[in-house]
């Protein structure tokens, strides 16, 4: 007896339509997608101090310390005490931390001290990001003019985040 196959011609893939989507989806999904760029600031943590590195000590270097509490900065030096008048600070204004008067003063302290870099920002617990971020623009440089340009100069570059010291009020204390 004789055995009939059928003959069966291979299948051909029809493609088509995949390659269209896929000439259609892959250039907008790169239209839309959204690259971001991130901005770092490489910072550094303070070193630990103790009550003996603290004291005045007129030949130590500068240790230059900015202080953000509510409503005003206050501006030292870790071993020398407050560079401002005794008891003064630089008040906030409604836009938030005044750093226009707090880069005349770091600009002030940066030509007396020239070969310095390095200055700390101590904050608050709930001191804002954005305060935050403006003190350290205001500390780490600005804009001097020389002659007819305004020139972008670094003040203090190297810049040191932490926690500010608690201040005990007249009510607090025992």
């Amino acid at each position: 007896m004789k055995v009939r196959r059928l003959r069966k011609t291979p299948a051909h893939l029809e493609i088509t339509a995949f390659i269209n989507l896929i000439v259609v989806l892959v250039p907008f999904l790169l239209s839309t997608a959204v690259f971001t760029r991130l901005a770092v600031i490489d910072l550094a943590l303070p070193a630990q101090s103790s009550d003996a590195i603290a004291k005045l000590d007129p030949d130590k270097p500068l240790k230059l310390e900015i202080v953000i509490r509510p409503g005003s900065l206050e501006v030292g030096d870790r071993h020398g005490g407050n560079l401002l008048p005794i008891g003064e600070r630089i008040p906030d204004v409604a836009s938030g931390p005044d750093t226009r008067a707090l880069a005349v003063l770091i600009q002030a302290i940066k030509t007396r001290f020239p070969q310095h870099d390095d200055a700390t920002v101590l904050a608050e617990p709930n001191t804002s990001y954005e305060k935050l971020v403006k003190v350290m623009d205001a500390v780490r440089g600005g804009h001097q003019a020389q002659g007819s340009k305004s020139v972008q100069v670094d003040y203090f570059p190297n810049i040191s985040i932490g926690d500010a010291p608690i201040v005990q009020t007249a009510a607090a204390r025992p």
